[in-house]
């Protein structure tokens, strides 16, 4: 297995990164890495260099940089040649934290879409109050999605559900503003529509409050939507353990209290972070391409790489790929 990563990229970069990557190569059997960033900024974090080399570069993309004009110009950035390890077989699959714009932007005029999916998704798996998680796509890689790309969403969705989240016949969901048939937008009503027809696990329509509940294992929805649903439980989450912070410490009393609840308090925190649950996968690329949460430290690193790796195993984009050509062959075969 071999895997290519931004050693330049995120808020903890390259010493998260790098640390990562050891910790990942010593738990996960074959694997190899190549760090692509400046040497001598990643040298003194490089302790064990077993199946790890460095791909050596100076230039850098950051999160002040536009998108695709980075990617076109900044030929030479660490990010870039990340993906170019993927396009040129050197690597199986990639693995970045950084600018999420130009992550998703290699990814398409890089490593290259799926024939027959029209627009990636990005999709982290979120957390669920039973432990399980949810997979939600899209998140932010588009904006404005016609009825075939929320379509294609979901069978990447379940597809990566069964392969690697090793859920049987995966539940798959569209976000809505109720869960009768018929509600919704023009977008949502034609959707719904069609994934009835699609070879998926289709239970109808969700609201966002029941997100956390577990009420879907794949959640469907266009990118603006789902980005706004994506920071509002982050925001939850972050605003929510400062008020108990808070709480805790107003007083001698809660501040004993915490003490007592220390470990729980922890484990809670950790049940909410989605990081504990890898990246999110940019699906529908040619070959699997993981973003890291920009603030990952060295275990959401390992989290990220496994998924990677994880993908590259259970084969996911081969399986799209399957899928997706077997619609478009049954579409034809209707239209005839």
């Amino acid at each position: 297995m071999r895997i290519a990563v931004d050693a330049m990229g995120g808020d903890h970069a390259p010493k998260a990164i790098v640390e990562g990557a050891m910790d990942a190569v010593q738990q996960i059997d074959n694997l190899q890495i190549t760090l692509v960033g400046d040497k001598e900024k990643i040298k003194p974090y490089l302790t064990n260099q077993t199946n790890i080399n460095v791909l050596h570069t100076t230039e850098m993309i950051t999160g002040e940089d536009e998108p695709v004009r980075a990617v076109r110009r900044k030929k030479n950035a660490s990010l870039v040649l990340m993906a170019k390890e993927v396009k040129e077989n050197r690597a199986d699959a990639c693995v970045s934290a950084g600018n999420t714009g130009a992550l998703m932007s290699a990814g398409l005029f890089v490593v290259g879409r799926i024939k027959g999916i029209d627009r990636p998704a990005l999709s982290p798996t979120l957390p669920t109050l039973d432990g399980k998680g949810f997979l939600m796509l899209d998140v932010g890689a588009n904006v404005d999605a016609k009825p075939s790309h929320l379509v294609h969403y979901a069978i990447m969705g379940s597809i990566y559900s069964e392969k690697v989240r090793n859920i049987t016949k995966p539940t798959v969901g569209l976000l809505n503003v109720g869960t009768e048939d018929g509600k919704g937008n023009e977008l949502t009503k034609k959707v719904f529509t069609q994934l009835k027809e699609a070879p998926i696990h289709f239970i109808g329509n969700i609201e966002a409050r029941d997100l956390l509940s577990g009420a879907a294992d794949v959640v469907v929805t266009d990118g603006f939507s789902g980005n706004i649903a994506l920071k509002t439980i982050e925001g939850t989450a972050m605003n929510m353990f400062s008020m108990l912070k808070d709480t805790f410490l107003s007083s001698f009393k809660t501040k004993l209290a915490a003490g007592m609840m220390k470990n729980d308090l922890k484990k809670l925190k950790t049940k909410l972070d989605y990081s504990e649950y890898g990246g999110a996968g940019l699906f529908g690329l040619k070959a699997p391409v993981i973003k890291a949460h920009g603030s990952s430290n060295r275990r959401a690193i390992v989290s990220a790489i496994k998924q990677a790796c994880h993908m590259v195993e259970h084969q996911v984009t081969e399986t799209i790929q399957m899928k997706v050509k077997q619609m478009q062959d049954k579409n034809q075969g209707e239209n005839k």
